[in-house]
């Protein structure tokens, strides 16, 4: 477990938030209209979550999990950025969606909620999230731990075979490796790259031009990895999708856009998986 390299990811997120967030416009006013960010694959993997207690783990800036507060959730969202659980806790007061957010490490937030005795009937994380952990293993033990007997955990990533593939779709990257990856650059404007389709209602300027001071580190966890963590911590999986588009993210040249934000390879290429989504459940 590398706590100093999460530090230096938490110093990288707090500038690229800052970034990210100048492009939504006025987030509020979107959520008191009855916006939400969610897509329909969170919510079938999620079931019903009105009237339950949900943890939501690296939530960034909280857009989803006011989401899910909207659809009756009793949300806590958890994030390792100052400026995202700043920007989270204002919008939330901003928006009339309650819910509660809690600015630490996430591997900490264990601990400390282990120690607290806290349990959760949902757990969820969603989208470029477990990238940033360096040990799945304590992740898998601290969702097990905190969910309720019988409660859910749900996740959608993009899927690890579409990071092997740089942004002209050559392949370039190890799908095995082992280890820190650093990123000098940082963490990078990703909302301006993908331009409507992860800005909410409307595209704004914002910051231009962003560059991250702040280098980062990511961690490459291939599938069977990350299922077999959570099997290892009691946890049983009940669906794992693959999915040919990505949510949202317009990470490589050419995507196409099918629609509804979902964005896939150009139509020269095959299909390929570019997201999954697993759902498991803790016995009861």
């Amino acid at each position: 477990m590398r706590r100093d390299l999460h530090e230096a990811n938490r110093l990288s997120w707090n500038e690229a938030t800052k970034a990210h967030n100048s492009h939504k416009g006025d987030q509020a006013a979107f959520f008191r209209a009855g916006g939400s960010t969610l897509f329909p694959e969170e919510l079938e993997l999620l079931g019903d979550v009105a009237g339950l207690s949900l943890l939501h783990l690296q939530c960034n800036s909280g857009q989803d999990s006011l989401s899910l507060a909207r659809l009756g959730a009793q949300v806590t969202g958890v994030d390792i950025s100052d400026e995202a659980i700043a920007f989270a806790a204002r919008l939330s007061a901003d928006s009339g969606l309650p819910a509660r957010f809690e600015r630490s490490d996430l591997f900490d937030w264990f601990e400390a909620a282990r120690s607290d005795g806290r349990r959760f009937e949902r757990v969820f994380t969603s989208y470029g999230t477990i990238c940033w952990l360096s040990d799945l293993k304590p992740w898998a033990r601290g969702i097990a731990d905190m969910l309720a007997p019988g409660g859910r955990f749900a996740m959608v990533e993009f899927h690890p075979f579409a990071l092997v593939f740089d942004p002209k779709w050559t392949p370039r990257h190890d799908y095995f490796a082992e280890g820190a990856i650093p990123e000098p650059d940082g963490v990078g404007d990703y909302v301006a790259a993908s331009g409507e389709t992860l800005a909410l209602d409307a595209y704004h300027s914002g910051i231009e031009d962003f560059r991250n001071p702040n280098p980062a580190f990511e961690f490459c966890w291939g599938l069977g990895q990350v299922v077999s963590a959570l099997v290892e911590a009691g946890l049983r999986i009940e669906q794992l999708k693959e999915y040919p588009y990505a949510n949202g993210w317009a990470g490589f040249e050419a995507m196409r856009d099918l629609g509804q934000g979902r964005l896939a390879p150009p139509d020269n290429m095959p299909r390929i998986p570019l997201m999954y989504g697993l759902a498991a459940t803790k016995p009861a």
